[in-house]
């Protein structure tokens, strides 16, 4: 009998480590008797990251924190991740959580195609995430200024704020209605086609008299497109003048002849050449005017047959 109770207690005893062993490894998710190997973070801070919770890469479980550690104003984070598991030495580690409520978990990404892989002991970079309360205690912040807002917006404020208007609005609403009065009436009028915008909105006078405008200034376009064409075909004194060269040659001819002429004249050729160009005519003509001159000086004392006598013997007659 004592031989089978120790018989049973070591039974027992060896289906409770191997029971602990196996809630050890439900739990932990890499046991004793798996191989892995351990990389570790630095982070700022870890928020509410704890020993034991899942490393994950792209969702998918791949190892366990085994353990946190204050280093140099760090957070060192070690984990113990799947031997099967391939980490790039750029890969980058970041603490995450499911929600708002949920547990937190380290995340790591796949890193580059062509980077090595990260062995046993290595350091990966980390992503430094926004910390949870923080940004909870900013929307606090942020709710306590919008409460404090509402409550400067009180009855007496409102008042202090829309009193005078209200006080203007109560001692001209005689003027305001009246005012109100003459629109509604002018509008009325308005729309009943009275006055002059009335008449300028619905009245076709306005419009046919534009209309006719525009017929009329399309018709004087067409008119002088008329005249341009013929013009340009040559009908008319004008389409002559412009489009037949002979008034041209004429005019170029003329213009030859003239300075032709003055060629001559400058070289003192024919009669008009000779009286530009000859001293000897002027001379005479000015000793004739200075015999003129001195008679017309001797004649006012003499009777009219002394002054033919003299005028004979002054110009050699």
């Amino acid at each position: 009998m004592k031989n089978s109770l120790e018989t049973r207690l070591g039974i027992f005893a060896v289906l409770v480590v191997i029971a602990a062993l196996l809630i050890m490894e439900t739990l932990g998710g890499i046991g004793f008797f798996q191989r892995g190997y351990h990389l570790s973070a630095l982070f700022d801070t870890v928020q509410e990251l704890k020993v034991g919770d899942s490393v994950k890469m792209a969702g998918v479980e791949v190892g366990r924190v085994e353990k946190i550690a204050l280093e140099n104003n760090k957070v060192r984070v070690t984990m113990k991740l799947n031997g099967s598991t391939v980490v790039k030495t750029d890969s980058q580690a970041a603490i995450r959580f499911t929600g708002l409520m949920g547990q937190n978990f380290v995340a790591i990404d796949f890193g580059s195609p062509g980077a090595p892989q990260a062995v046993d002991g290595a350091v990966l970079a980390t992503v430094e995430q926004p910390d949870l309360n923080a940004i909870m205690a900013k929307l606090n912040d942020a709710a306590t200024g919008i409460q404090n807002l509402t409550k400067s917006f009180t009855g007496d404020t409102i008042n202090n704020l829309l009193g005078p208007l209200t006080d203007l609005i109560r001692q001209n609403s005689g003027h305001l209605t009246a005012t109100i009065s003459n629109v509604e009436a002018i509008s009325g009028q308005i729309a009943s086609g009275q006055g002059t915008v009335g008449k300028l909105i619905y009245t076709d006078t306005l419009y046919n008299s534009a209309l006719d405008t525009v017929s009329n200034l399309q018709g004087t376009v067409a008119a002088a497109q008329q005249v341009v064409n013929g013009v340009n075909e040559g009908r008319g004194t004008i389409g002559k003048l412009v489009t037949d060269d002979t008034l041209y040659r004429a005019t170029t001819s003329s213009m030859t002849n003239l300075n032709q002429i003055l060629q001559k004249v400058n070289q003192g050729q024919g009669s008009i050449g000779k009286l530009v160009n000859d001293q000897d005519l002027y001379k005479n003509a000015k000793l004739t005017l200075q015999k003129v001159d001195k008679a017309a000086d001797s004649l006012e004392d003499q009777g009219p047959l002394s002054v033919l006598g003299i005028v004979a013997s002054n110009l050699g007659l």
